[in-house]
Parts: C-alpha cells; structure tokens; sequence
C-alpha cells in the first residue's frame, strides 16, 4: 500500500532494507506542508517500506503519459505521485476493486496505522491509500499535554491534507479524461458511418470503466484535521472528489459542526458513525477548554448537517465502548456492523437498500444499528 505522509521520513535507498522506523515523530523539517510517499508492504510478520524519489525521469513520464492517455507536460508533471496515481488506476481497473483514502486518528504510530489500513483492504475488499500525519502522543496514557500535541499537530496538517486532495483530483480527472477518450476512439472506429450508434456504444463503454468508486474514511481526531482543511474556501477537501465520505468517531465538538461537515461535496453520501459508549471520546471530553463539549462521534442530540446521514451504532452487537468499531474484532463479529462499513467504504447506500437493517428515527434524525 501507499502512505503518503507530511511525518519526517528517512530516506532509502533502492535495494536497501527498510521497515517502519524509517517514519518519524514529527513534521517534516522542511515544514508540515511537505508530503512523501512511501510504498509499505507486508514482509512475514512485519512491513518493509522505501521511500519514493520525489521526480520521475523525464522519459518515464512521458511513457505514463502515453500509456494512459495523459494531457500533461512530462516535463512538468514528473512526481512520483504521477506514477503512483496510475499504479492506483491500473489495480483498480484490473481489480474490480474502489479506493478507500483512511485518515487515522491520534495516538497512532505508523505500525498501528498500517495495519488498520490493512484491516480495511482485508475486511472491506478496498484498496486503501492512507494519509499519515504526525500522531504519536495522546489517549489516557500520555495525557493532556500529548493529547493537545496532537491537536496542535492535527490543524498544522490541514494544508498537507488539502494538497494531498489536491493531487488526487488533478490526476482523477486527467486519467479519466485519457480514458473516455480512449473509448471516444474505439467506439468512432467500430461505427465510423454512424454517429447515434457511435455515441451509444461510447456511453455503454463508459459506464461499464467508470464504475470505481473513491471514498474517505476519516477516524477520531483525522475529523479534526479534515475540519480544518476544509477552512480554506478553495481548499482541495472542498473538492468535488468522493463518492462516500465516513466520519467515523469524530473527535470535534458537535457543537457547529453542521458548518464544515456541510460544506462536504460528495457524490454520494456523507455518513456520521456515532457510539455513545465510545471510550476514548468520553475521555477526550473530560479534557479542559473545547475538549469538554460533547464530541461529535459519542452524541445523538443536535445532529443538523442536511447533507449528513447519521448512523448510530451504539446497541449493534460487540461495539460496546469501542473507538475503532469499523475494522478488527468487532465488526468482525458482527456480520451487519461488517456489511454496514464495507457499503459505505464502497460507495453504496446502506441506508437505501431494499434488505437494510438501519432504522430511521426521525425525531433525532439518525438511523440505527440494532443486534447483528
């Protein structure tokens, strides 16, 4: 998998061993807006990872951009993110699988983040892109002072978060440009005489390679950073990029947050997970200053964003006073719970499906999860 992350980063060398300590602890020295991509793979029972030039050759961008069909400048447009984004495309394609970006939480070294990502890849049949940021202190062990680092840390990533988003929507849109006008040519060379059955096997075409769906997953404090990045009116988290956006035990206050959650534009859903008995959000809550109001993801009153869909999962099954409900043990022991997350990671509507086993309850505006 790809973690694209603005922690200090060791660099390697190609051929060279490395596992995770090449991650740092802190923002990148050049500045928190700096970002890296690192490629993490499973290695027996611990992970290799190599840090990936930050420039292509110029004539490895130029083969991209003629396998894909690209208007770029290879001269320009020679990130390693350019290779990356069509490394990504190219599984999708080939896969059948959607892409999931996973925006963890604090308290969270990178073992413990990659691993949750591969538990989403695992348990929802994703291919998941994390965006890592320098999390590492917080929770009821380290206490306030590492907690509030953290937040300090969390709203110095929004503009990383943003550019991050931004990459991704200028390659989205250049790839599938590349590709509906690959297709533009197959169908005009079956029908050259006829332009009304030309443009009906160009939408068949179409909607047969557009069916890969991109959601975001953010979890605890990664609503806080995606809070943030969504201030700057023509940030890249304002972008109209994802299908399904899941903000899973968000750790901000409920209080006004019907103001950033709705200024989310998706294609599809923006879905609200609550667990009043969350553990860790009822600590956070304990904390002075804003910590001390209700937090989003542990809260079932003032639920006000028109474009949210609010989900509380508090009397499912297993989840108990869990924080991390979407992935491990619990949904793992909760086959509807696992069904739920796995729709909503992959574009769908769980709420609309004719066998759905959420209820609507409209005098607090939430659907609930009840058993499984």
């Amino acid at each position: 998998m790809y973690v694209v992350t603005n922690r200090e980063v060791r660099e390697t060398k190609s051929g060279e061993p490395a596992d995770l300590d090449i991650f740092g602890k802190k923002p990148n020295r050049d500045g928190p807006n700096e970002l890296r991509i690192v490629r993490v793979e499973r290695d027996g029972n611990d992970w290799a990872a190599e840090t990936l030039k930050d420039e292509l050759l110029v004539r490895e961008a130029r083969a991209l951009r003629d396998q894909w069909n690209l208007d770029i400048n290879p001269s320009v447009v020679r990130h390693a993110s350019l290779k990356v984004a069509c490394e990504l495309y190219e599984q999708t394609q080939t896969s059948g699988r959607n892409l999931a970006v996973y925006v963890h939480g604090y308290n969270n070294d990178i073992r413990d983040v990659v691993e949750t990502a591969e538990a989403i890849e695992q348990q929802h049949g994703v291919i998941c892109v994390v965006f890592s940021w320098p999390a590492n202190g917080g929770g009821p062990v380290s206490g306030t002072v590492a907690y509030r680092r953290d937040k300090k840390d969390a709203r110095a990533s929004m503009d990383a978060l943003n550019r991050f988003f931004e990459k991704m929507q200028f390659f989205h849109e250049k790839l599938t440009a590349g590709m509906r006008e690959r297709l533009r040519e197959v169908a005009a060379q079956r029908h050259p005489d006829n332009p009304d059955r030309t443009q009906a096997l160009y939408a068949k075409l179409c909607s047969e390679q557009c069916e890969t769906k991109l959601s975001l997953i953010c979890h605890s404090m990664g609503n806080y950073v995606l809070k943030y990045a969504l201030r700057p009116s023509m940030g890249g988290a304002r972008a109209l990029l994802f299908d399904n956006v899941c903000l899973v035990a968000a750790d901000t206050n409920n209080a006004g947050h019907d103001s950033w959650v709705g200024s989310l534009d998706v294609r599809n859903r923006v879905y609200v997970f609550i667990n009043e008995h969350d553990f860790a959000l009822k600590w956070s809550r304990r904390k002075p200053g804003e910590e001390q109001l209700p937090r989003l993801g542990h809260y079932i009153k003032n639920l006000s964003a028109a474009n949210a869909f609010y989900i509380d999962v508090t009397r499912a099954g297993g989840v108990g006073e869990a924080h991390g409900y979407f992935v491990g043990e619990v949904p793992a022991a909760n086959e509807q719970l696992k069904q739920l997350f796995t729709a909503a990671l992959n574009g769908g509507s769980p709420e609309s499906a004719p066998d759905s086993v959420l209820r609507f309850a409209a005098d607090l505006n939430l659907y609930r999860l009840v058993g499984g």
